[in-house]
């Protein structure tokens, strides 16, 4: 899997997604964002003497064709007939401080969650914004899923929500303590869960947060 950068905010990028496969797809189409996605790796990743239309094996059976997507950051839409694009984020600064900056939006492809490419992709995007000399990364999210999924890219909860109901967490944490996480989590029981979100709810009763996630550097 690669991760890529697509662009900085005033890089006005557009990010084209497939509706039926991301939720949020149509956020992804402003241009006042960054954006950064997680790819498939394909036939010229692993092989990179093998020609577009080339299976890699030598024999030009088309059903081994995986030719290497035009780079993201070389076309004004970055349009994914192939599903090459795995997982998306956007983000900016946060409009009265320029030393914070938001993970606006984080999708993953349908078929594709539960994978940890979003934790991945978290934890690539959070260190190429620290490269860039931003302090503190936030984002509010309104599930326990990716309440998870952000504490395994290394956020914590900062004990704020949004005026939405959404928990806000932060990078770095300023308290990743298992009461912490757990206080978190007790928010989400108490908002009446749906059955699948309830059992997670359950599994995770007492734990620890969970383990990070390596990030892809």
């Amino acid at each position: 899997m690669r991760f890529e950068l697509v662009g900085w905010p005033e890089d006005g990028v557009k990010l084209a997604l497939d509706y039926r496969a991301f939720s949020y797809a149509g956020k992804f189409v402003v241009t006042n964002t960054g954006k950064a996605v997680a790819l498939a790796p394909t036939d010229a990743d692993t092989n990179p003497e093998s020609e577009p239309g080339d299976g890699g094996d030598g024999d030009g059976d088309s059903d081994g064709d995986d030719p290497r997507p035009p780079p993201a950051t070389d076309v004004e839409d970055v349009v994914d007939p192939d599903g090459h694009v795995l997982g998306a984020i956007a983000f900016n600064a946060d409009r009265t401080d320029p030393d914070t900056w938001w993970l606006r939006y984080v999708t993953v492809r349908g078929d594709r969650r539960g994978e940890g490419i979003g934790p991945r992709l978290v934890a690539f995007t959070t260190d190429r914004l620290r490269e860039r000399g931003v302090e503190r990364v936030r984002i509010a999210v309104n599930n326990p899923y990716a309440y998870e999924a952000l504490y395994r890219a290394g956020f914590a909860f900062t004990g704020e929500e949004t005026g939405i109901a959404e928990l806000v967490l932060s990078f770095p944490a300023t308290d990743d303590s298992r009461e912490t996480y757990q206080t978190g989590l007790d928010l989400f029981r108490e908002r009446g869960p749906d059955a699948d979100e309830r059992a997670f709810l359950d599994r995770k009763s007492g734990a620890d947060p969970p383990d990070l996630v390596d990030s892809p550097g």
